[in-house]
């Protein structure tokens, strides 16, 4: 690590350690003035990739020039457009490649595999999820809960996390037992939102068949931020977005996770649409549905072929590289930023990040020690100066150092306009 955290050039040359797994020329910077700003949102929109408009003009060229003809000619023909990124996707959230599907948006995925996945009786009707989930995923299992006709004040079971607002593995498993003659479904982030925390699926999922219950993961903070492996980690299914890390655009197609075991399970239920229904027979229209095998058999209608356009793009740059090089340089940044926090910013600044690097991606999650108000005075200072994290009441600001086109200069950037507030707070 630097010996001086703020001397520019060792931080340059920090940098160019990692030239051959930063990607930032490939994409588009936004402008803070004359300068690149200083972008720390990947965990909420990531940034546009320049090959992604060229994607999207592709599929109109194509509409353009073969109109209807375009669902059945060439190798991008839109038929089996899902198909182009499915292999890439696959390789990134550590699956088979027929376990995984691009469709919809998280939410609607949640539904549709919790329709099948969740299927609660009299006395195991209950879902598990950590207390402070994401909104979505609250909203997404009490209405299921209700749905099937239970009540969501007693089957719905939050698990509390300790004084550090971290949810140790112990913790979850032990819960999990607990409550395991009541569960039907867990359901737990890969990735904690307002932490950052990096959770140990495969135990979770351990812990969840071990009573009997199915298990699911929302992986909207995980996929793209760290290495994950799916199918290894025995889940049930998983969902997640491609508009954070994976940087396909604002309102992004989705992506879910049913693993090899359910692949071709015909008992199990779902909500079917005509795009599930097997290749070779779906444009028959016969009245019987007979799925796809793997994650496919899910889809509900044709594939969002201009929303499918962007994600191909950015799939293209994550396997040119690599999660695992990636992963090397997040560390790298997430180790300068918090030993900047520890050495220059403790008296005014505290991590609500597990500092182990086995417990946490690219997230530094940060709060002001005097208060709210000065969180977000602090806040709106960081954007007046061109750094822009993001602000996650009551009092967290996220930093978020992608690794596809952040740098450390970027976070040297971050540390000098903290230097100017810190010093202006007396």
């Amino acid at each position: 690590m630097l010996t001086d955290l703020f001397d520019e050039n060792a931080v340059r040359d920090l940098d160019a350690k990692f030239a051959g797994t930063c990607q930032r020329e490939a994409f588009y910077i936004p402008q803070h003035g004359d300068e690149d700003q200083a972008y720390f949102v990947g965990n909420s929109l990531g940034l546009q990739p320049h090959a992604a408009r060229a994607a999207v003009d592709d599929v109109m060229f194509k509409w353009q020039t073969e109109a209807v003809e375009g669902h059945f000619n060439g190798p991008t023909q839109w038929l089996t457009y899902h198909r182009l990124v499915r292999d890439q996707l696959a390789a990134l959230v550590g699956a088979l490649p027929h376990e995984v599907v691009a469709m919809n948006t998280l939410t609607v995925n949640l539904h549709l595999l919790m329709a099948s996945f969740y299927q609660p009786v009299e006395g195991r009707a209950a879902i598990l999820v950590e207390k402070g989930a994401f909104p979505t995923d609250t909203y997404a299992v009490r209405s299921q809960i209700e749905f099937h006709g239970f009540d969501a004040s007693l089957n719905l079971i939050e698990v509390e996390p300790d004084e550090n607002g971290w949810f140790p593995t112990e913790h979850i498993v032990a819960a999990i037992r607990e409550h395991g003659s009541q569960l039907a479904l867990v359901l737990w982030p890969g990735v904690q939102y307002r932490t950052g925390q990096v959770f140990d699926m495969a135990a979770i999922a351990a812990a969840a068949h071990e009573v009997g219950a199915m298990v699911g993961f929302d992986c909207a903070h995980s996929v793209g931020n760290v290495p994950m492996n799916l199918h290894d980690s025995d889940a049930d299914f998983a969902v997640w977005c491609h508009y954070k890390y994976v940087n396909s655009g604002p309102g992004a197609v989705a992506g879910a996770f049913v693993h090899d075991r359910h692949a071709s399970n015909p008992s199990l239920p779902r909500l079917a649409g005509w795009w599930g229904n097997r290749q070779d027979v779906r444009f028959l229209m016969g009245p019987q549905f007979e799925p796809s095998n793997g994650a496919e058999g899910w889809q509900l209608s044709n594939p969002p072929v201009l929303a499918l356009a962007p994600l191909r793009a950015s799939l293209e740059l994550f396997s040119s590289v690599g999660i695992e090089a990636l992963r090397d340089y997040s560390r790298s940044m997430t180790d300068y930023l918090f030993t900047l926090i520890d050495t220059h910013f403790s008296d005014h600044l505290e991590s609500v990040t597990p500092r182990d690097f086995k417990e946490r991606g690219c997230q530094v999650s940060v709060r002001i020690l005097a208060g709210r108000a000065k969180g977000r005075e602090l806040f709106e200072y960081l954007q007046s100066r061109g750094v822009l994290g993001d602000w996650r009441e009551p009092d967290v600001i996220r930093i978020s150092p992608a690794p596809l086109y952040n740098t450390h200069m970027d976070i040297l950037k971050l540390a000098r306009v903290l230097r100017e507030w810190c010093d202006g707070q007396g």
